[in-house]
């Protein structure tokens, strides 16, 4: 094995007699604890030395050693200076984060000339892939957002729940109205909702339902399983034509980590055996609030959308940096993923219901999808992700026992459809441009942009005239985008391949 000896200090950065041991197959073993060694390096330098390490210089000391080749994980790593950077400056960067956000800061977009990566993150508390690889997450439940009515009077509404959170038990609806909250009738208080709905372990909700009755609740913070598919339904147009709608809110995995189906497989196959059953020759996505998540789940999707003309041709390709590239294929990277049984249905046409809260994940399902079939956006310019994790564990081991310090969310891939195309960091623009209104429920075919599609599939055409036609209807509310943080995880990562990195010279 390959030893790296460091020195703390401001020239070379280095843990003295630290051996670096990232398990080989991407096992993170690592024999030896840096905040251990001689030097007695902290936990926090522990940690920011692995960013350093893994994003600009090797995943593993062993590959490096066996290819006589630097291999970082980091998509823009070229662009980091990493001569000016010494991950044990304790002034520059107190908390790993700090390095992290200095890195992430060099790469530059060409083509707006603005930072490029907004996406990398740290996840100290495995929140991630426990909920995409588990769908296991901890909340209340349900997520408002602030919105204007046609007078542009402030409403906090509710954008969606899930069904078996606190909030989902309890019957919480999309587009009730919260009027106050722990009594406190000042909903235009951002901290107010905020610290009540993601720093309180339960909180009391008044909610103001469209009939014009009101419910007051006490909503707690539990843990439960997502159910991503928040409604699905078959409509019939009024010329006979049969459309399968269906709102999918997080890519969780299909499978957990130990191969097994899990409840969104589950969900996902319900739908799609609905549509077949009744016919459907359109499908309608709704994406408006999806953050993303396990690019499987994507690929599933799309292999039961895409037509049977498709089947074994490349559905994505994987871009990785310069030296990922050069040794992809003996390091047992995905290059191309290829359509697999395809044509479960025929459809004339798919869409798409975005926002720019459409990302990543929910990006790359359209973005597969365009070369082979009628794709269309409705709603609003989506978020711009084509770029995606592996979902890095780092750990080490400490008087025998093994220390999980964090999962490093950082670029390592960037997707590109069959035609090539990938690029879209600034967001996909809709064929029809719709505001988000939250008056409806669900699947209520008054929604505007559930009324566009159906007017493309009676005419041929998009209406012109519904924001007017709207603005009069005193119920609606449009949402202001970003009034409030969403939470929920942003990205697409592939924890496959992370696990097919190719073990070298056990």
């Amino acid at each position: 094995m390959k030893k790296s000896f460091f020195f703390r200090n401001a020239l070379c950065y280095v843990i003295l007699g630290f051996v670096l041991a990232a398990g080989a197959g991407c096992k993170k073993n690592h024999n030896n604890n840096p905040s251990s060694g001689s030097n007695n390096i902290s936990e926090e330098d522990s940690l920011k030395y692995y960013i350093y390490h893994y994003m600009l210089v090797a995943f593993d000391d062993q590959a490096m050693a066996y290819y006589h080749d630097s291999l970082p994980l980091y998509l823009w790593y070229r662009q980091v200076p990493t001569s000016t950077i010494n991950p044990f400056d304790d002034v520059k960067y107190p908390k790993a984060e700090d390095l992290l956000n200095t890195i992430i800061s060099y790469p530059i977009n060409p083509q707006t000339g603005g930072k490029i990566d907004r996406y990398s993150f740290l996840d100290r508390q495995g929140a991630v892939s426990g909920l995409i690889q588990g769908g296991v997450t901890g909340d209340m439940g349900f997520q408002p957002a602030y919105a204007y009515d046609n007078n542009n009077q402030l409403h906090l509404v509710v954008l969606y729940v899930y069904k078996n959170s606190s909030a989902g038990q309890q019957g919480v609806q999309r587009g009730w109205e919260i009027t106050a909250i722990n009594g406190n009738t000042n909903i235009s208080d951002n901290n107010l909702v905020i610290n009540a709905l993601y720093n309180s372990p339960s909180a009391q909700f008044t909610f103001k339902k469209p009939d014009g009755s009101s419910v007051t609740l006490t909503i707690q913070s539990t843990q439960y399983q997502v159910n991503p598919v928040l409604f699905d339904t078959v409509y019939t147009l009024s010329n006979g034509k049969k459309v399968g709608y269906f709102v999918f809110n997080q890519f969780v995995s299909i499978y957990d980590s130990n191969n097994q189906p899990t409840e969104t497989k589950n969900e996902l196959d319900a739908v799609f055996k609905m549509f077949a059953d009744s016919g459907v020759t359109t499908v309608i996505m709704d994406e408006r609030y999806n953050g993303g998540g396990a690019v499987q789940t994507a690929e599933y999707i799309d292999n039961k959308l895409a037509p049977a003309a498709a089947n074994g041709k490349a559905m994505y390709s994987y871009v990785y940096n310069d030296r990922l590239t050069a040794h992809a294929t003996d390091l047992q990277l995905p290059i191309t993923i290829n359509y697999q049984n395809t044509g479960s249905f025929n459809l004339e046409h798919v869409f798409f219901i975005v926002s720019h809260n459409t990302v990543s994940a929910s990006e790359l399902t359209i973005n597969n999808l365009k070369p082979y079939m009628d794709v269309q956006l409705v709603g609003d310019t989506t978020y711009g992700k084509p770029v995606g994790f592996f979902g890095w564990p780092i750990q080490y081991d400490s008087a025998g026992q093994q220390i999980h310090a964090a999962d490093l969310y950082s670029v390592n891939f960037q997707t590109k459809n069959a035609a090539g195309y990938g690029d879209y960091f600034t967001g996909m623009v809709p064929n029809k441009l719709e505001y988000d209104y939250i008056g409806y429920n669900w699947g209520d075919p008054n929604d505007p942009n559930l009324q566009d599609v159906f007017n493309y599939l009676t005419t041929g055409s998009y209406r012109t005239t519904s924001t007017a036609r709207l603005a009069s209807q005193a119920q609606q509310y449009r949402v202001i985008q970003g009034s409030l943080p969403l939470k929920r995880f942003e990205g697409m990562v592939d924890y496959r391949a992370a696990g097919l990195f190719k073990p070298y010279l056990r």
